[in-house]
């Protein structure tokens, strides 16, 4: 009953990301996949297995630079392809919706399309693969600057399953009908949580080396900061990709 009840919250605090940006920031958020445990009985196990060793559903979210969710697609195969849940998510009557003049931030998986924007292919990209060594060309600063954008995600993610863990690596023993509604709940609650002030449980993007520990108000100050920075650096992005395209 009280899993119901979540859900019937879903609504009021998942809701599609603001349009309150400057004019030159089209960029309204960043959009992932994830793997949650899931336990489906033996006829269609091998439908769910897929990267993982174990059965997993595949759960398709889009967030906004807060970490907030504002879409959330759970119930796919764990072998279904991030492309075919995003398409599936298009298709649905109240399914993800990109406004016009507005994108997503994208893995490469997801291709490129109206809405969606990836980073270069077969270019340095993920955080860990710069080190000390500096940006070689136009494309490398692209998928630079894509990357610490799109990882906003990641630490939406890694927030949701560090606060439930439930969503992270424990065997589920309901049905699975009730394990999507408790991805659902999961994400709305997250996000009444953000709504109520950052906690210890949202992984900072300061925090990620080792930093010493901070308090309360010093999280949220370090939150308002990257998130104002984030926007000046898709406003870039999006500037130096249209000079990339007309040349």
């Amino acid at each position: 009953k009280v899993l119901h009840a979540i859900g019937e919250l879903r609504n009021d605090y998942i809701w599609p990301p603001s349009l309150e940006t400057p004019t030159k920031i089209d960029c309204i958020g960043a959009i992932d996949g994830t793997h949650v445990r899931a336990g489906v009985t033996k006829d269609v196990e091998h439908s769910f297995r897929g990267r993982k060793a174990f059965t997993t559903q595949n759960v398709m979210a889009a967030v906004d630079f807060d970490l907030r969710f504002t879409y959330v697609l759970a119930g796919w195969e764990g072998s279904a392809h991030d492309a075919t849940v995003l398409a599936d998510a298009l298709t649905r009557e109240r399914g993800l919706q990109v406004p016009p003049g507005k994108f997503y931030l994208v893995d490469a998986s997801y291709g490129a399309k109206p809405g969606f924007l990836p980073p270069f292919r077969g270019v340095r990209y993920h955080l860990n693969e710069w080190g000390n060594n500096p940006v070689q060309n136009d494309k490398e600063l692209f998928n630079l600057r894509h990357s610490s954008l799109r990882v906003t995600v990641e630490r939406a993610f890694g927030s949701l399953k560090r606060r439930f863990k439930i969503l992270d690596d424990a065997k589920p023993f309901f049905t699975f009908p009730t394990q999507v509604d408790i991805v659902i709940a999961c994400c709305v609650l997250h996000n009444y949580a953000l709504s109520q002030g950052i906690d210890e449980f949202i992984i900072l993007e300061v925090t990620w080396t080792t930093q010493p520990i901070r308090t309360s108000r010093q999280q949220a100050s370090d939150t308002r900061a990257v998130v104002d920075h984030r926007l000046q650096m898709a406003a870039q992005m999006w500037e130096d990709r249209q000079f990339m395209y007309a040349n």
